[in-house]
């Protein structure tokens, strides 16, 4: 069976088929097909669900479908007393058609991995020589587990090959010495899950992944940004914040838990606790979330303090009034020079005297209810940016 981009991310350890049990039967083959849903029904012996689907998938060919661009979904198994005082027993097995919601558009893990990751050889160690700027790179929005656009493959595709491209860059500008760049940090902004809790429950129909697996998929992204950046060698951070979609519970639509509580912190947790296991590769690496019952971020990268915040406790448009209302409160915003945020699903920058503001695009290709409400789709994307002691500029958008 062909394997699908978010399979492989989302590969369980199970257990090993069993044989089934002795048994014989009499049942002649049968091949049922309507739409995209077809359903071949064999008769067993002792063999093992791995064989009797090889079974099903020769009753297909028979009738001239393509295996491959099948899936199975859903497997029964029945015995029975014959007339004869024999037992009969069948296998049935479900298969959807590739590509259509009769699947559950499965994403198949396998086959992106492999293109997105053989696209690219391991970076050397590079030799941190101090000083210089901050590379920063800011992403948002994957909402993985959404059935808009391409859905997760497309996403989880497109989040892969733009942290790919965005170390392709900062190797370009230091390999080429246009920029003295000794600091690099990543900035999760949150909402990179689609969730259950949004809109009082009513996008379930529409998130075909379960909760688990758009978790491993955030898991397995931020992993892939850590393998891309530390081998650089040079100073490397990440920092999360929780998003409205990453919240973790809601009851009649409230939060009844911390405001810390996210999926999209805890991602980068587990990855930092993996990280730990390895001192020697990932030593010089380290990860940040909000403090308890906090939802930003402030870290000083190069001489410039960067905030993080997903962007949900504000308007569109407020974001330069929430600022000023945080630094008044006390909180550390008001010493940040950089305020990076995601949300609106757009880029966006902005500034105030010294201060500046950028909002990130999604990395979902597009929003249908935004689409059939104003006619736009995504322009999905990262951004990485240079920034030195309060200043932050060029900017790149990666898509």
């Amino acid at each position: 069976m062909t394997d699908t981009l978010a399979e492989r991310l989302l590969a369980k350890p199970t257990a090993p088929a069993l044989p089934a049990r002795a048994g014989t039967g009499t049942l002649t083959t049968e091949l049922e097909v309507k739409g995209d849903v077809a359903t071949a029904t064999v008769k067993t012996e002792t063999k093992s669900q791995a064989e009797l689907e090889g079974e099903a998938r020769s009753v297909l060919e028979r009738y001239d479908l393509d295996p491959a661009d099948w899936e199975v979904t859903g497997f029964r198994s029945s015995a029975w007393t014959m007339p004869s005082g024999d037992e009969g027993t069948s296998a049935r097995f479900t298969f959807g058609r590739r590509g259509t919601a009769a699947a559950g558009r499965t994403v198949d893990i396998d086959d992106l991995l492999e293109r997105v990751r053989a696209a690219r050889a391991p970076s050397y160690i590079e030799t941190f020589t101090g000083g210089g700027k901050g590379f920063v790179l800011a992403i948002g929005d994957m909402q993985y587990g959404k059935i808009d656009g391409d859905g997760a493959e497309g996403t989880v595709q497109r989040a892969f090959e733009a942290i790919s491209k965005a170390a392709d860059l900062l190797r370009e500008l230091r390999e080429t010495g246009s920029e003295l760049i000794t600091r690099i940090h990543v900035a999760w902004l949150g909402d990179h899950i689609e969730g259950f809790q949004s809109q009082g429950g009513a996008n379930v129909w529409r998130t075909p992944l379960t909760l688990n697996e758009q978790i491993r998929l955030t898991r397995q992204t931020m992993l892939h940004a850590l393998e891309e950046f530390a081998p650089f060698g040079l100073p490397l951070s990440m920092a999360a914040v929780p998003g409205n979609h990453g919240e973790t519970t809601r009851f009649a639509g409230k939060g009844v838990t911390r405001y810390d509580d996210s999926h999209d912190t805890e991602s980068l947790i587990a990855v930092s606790d993996a990280a730990r296991m390895n001192p020697e590769a990932f030593g010089h690496v380290s990860f940040y979330v909000p403090e308890t019952d906090e939802m930003t971020v402030v870290l000083d990268v190069a001489g410039t303090r960067v905030a993080h915040v997903h962007g949900h406790q504000y308007r569109a448009g407020k974001h330069f009034d929430w600022w000023e209302g945080q630094a008044f409160g006390g909180s550390p915003l008001r010493d940040a020079d950089l305020l990076l945020a995601g949300h609106l699903h757009h880029f966006h920058v902005d500034t105030r005297g010294p201060r500046t503001f950028i909002g990130t695009p999604a990395l979902e290709s597009e929003s249908t209810w935004w689409r059939h409400a104003t006619g736009m789709t995504g322009s999905p994307g990262v951004v990485a940016t240079l920034t030195k002691d309060g200043q932050t500029s060029p900017m790149w958008v990666i898509q």
